[in-house]
C-alpha cells in the first residue's frame, strides 16, 4: 500500500508528510521503506507526549483541552498543521490509544483518529476502533493512515 501511495503522489507531482504520534513513525517507515520515497516524502513528525500531540504543529492547546489529545480535532489540526510546516502538497495524521492503557469511556483503548489533508483544501477524516494487542492496534492503525493517504490522492 505504502508504494501504491507514494505511485499516486508522484502522478499528482506533489510531496507527502505525516504527523503520528500512536504509530511513532511507523507510517514514515513504510513510506520511506520503498525505494524511491525520498523523491515524494518530504519529513515526518512524532508526537509522543500528550503536551506535544495538544500543541505540535500549532495546534492550539485550547483544541486539545476542549477535546482530548487524542480526538477528532486535534488530528484535524496536526494534519492542516503539517500543511504550514512543510512544503508537502498530501498530508497524514494519526493519533489513537493503542493500550493497554489509555483510553477513556467515548475512545477506549484501540481508537485510532486519522486525518488526511490536501494543499487543494481537501481533508478527509477517519475514527476506528481497533482490537487485539498494542502492536496489533498500531499495525491497523498504519494501514488506515496510508489507505486514507491514498484516497486523498485518488479523488
Amino acid at each position: 500500500m505504502a508504494a501504491e501511495v507514494l505511485d499516486a503522489a508522484r502522478h499528482r507531482k506533489i510531496r507527502l508528510a505525516a504527523a503520528e504520534t500512536v504509530t511513532s513513525g511507523l507510517v514514515s517507515a513504510c513510506l520511506t521503506s520503498v525505494s524511491g520515497a525520498s523523491e515524494i516524502f518530504e519529513r515526518g513528525y512524532v508526537l509522543y507526549h500528550s503536551s506535544a500531540k495538544a500543541t505540535g504543529l500549532d495546534v492550539p492547546e485550547a483544541v486539545s483541552a476542549a477535546h482530548g489529545a487524542v480526538s477528532t480535532e486535534v488530528t484535524r489540526g496536526l494534519a492542516l498543521g503539517l500543511l504550514d510546516h512543510s512544503g508537502a502538497g498530501a498530508t497524514v495524521a494519526i493519533t489513537g490509544y493503542a493500550g493497554p492503557g489509555g483510553g477513556n469511556a467515548i475512545n477506549p483503548v484501540g481508537t485510532i483518529f486519522v486525518a488526511a489533508a490536501g494543499r487543494d483544501g481537501t481533508l478527509i477524516e477517519e475514527r476506528h476502533v481497533f482490537a487485539g494487542s498494542r502492536d496489533n492496534v498500531r499495525l491497523e492503525a498504519v494501514r488506515a493512515a496510508l489507505g486514507l493517504l491514498l484516497r486523498l490522492l485518488s479523488a
